[in-house]
């Protein structure tokens, strides 16, 4: 009834000037200066997922930001080093959902860290891909391989499992369940001696049955 009557009230002193945008319902604070350049759209994406179940509107609110960075914020922006790895401090967050627990490892493509995913409640391996063009390039074939063998490794006890992906502040990040040490590893724990012949033959199998299921 009320707003009837609002509309039938002649508003002859009505503002009628172009506007540049269009009026929302009310307008959205601006997020704070300090926090300018510190959200990407996977971090402001992982938050909103976290947060409680609110209106379309209040998603983007600043009280979102209030919510999501006081219980999983994003650490501060780093530049990374000058070969494009990813710079980082134990205890930092990968988006909100991700944990960093430790550095499990180095290669040329980047770096292995060990990260508690608080979805799932487990321990998991992510690959941060170094910066650089190539190696993106390189990485999102990688994906598209894992994916494909994830396909026909019913089990999941074959080849290692592609859990997640995304891309973090320019870095390709790829989630894989948390295995033991690497082949390279293992023999170099060993001091590179040569492994018993019933290992190499265990060894050889998994491999067989890895390529098998190729």
């Amino acid at each position: 009834m009320e707003m009837e009557r609002v509309f039938e009230f002649p508003h002859t002193h009505m503002d009628r000037r172009p506007r540049k945008r269009a009026r929302l319902g009310w307008d959205i604070p601006e997020v704070p200066k300090a926090q300018v350049g510190l959200f990407c759209g996977q971090e402001i994406e992982n938050i909103s997922s976290y947060a409680p179940s609110l209106g379309p509107s209040e998603h983007i609110t600043s009280s979102l930001f209030a919510k999501g960075i006081a219980r999983n914020g994003s650490p501060p922006w780093r530049e990374d080093d000058k070969d494009g790895h990813y710079m980082f401090a134990i205890g930092d967050n990968l988006t909100s959902r991700y944990k960093i627990h430790s550095k499990m490892g180095e290669g040329t493509f980047g770096q292995v860290l060990e990260c508690w995913d608080r979805e799932k409640k487990e321990m998991v391996a992510i690959k941060i891909v170094r910066g650089v063009k190539k190696y993106r390039e390189a990485a999102m074939i990688e994906i598209e391989v894992l994916q494909q063998l994830g396909k026909h490794d019913k089990g999941g006890n074959r080849c290692v499992q592609l859990r997640n992906w995304f891309d973090y502040r320019n870095h390709i990040c790829i989630v894989f369940e948390k295995l033991g040490p690497s082949l390279y590893d293992f023999l170099r724990k060993n001091n590179y001696r040569s492994f018993p012949i019933d290992l190499v033959r265990e060894i050889g199998r998994q491999l067989l049955e890895c390529v098998a299921c190729v």
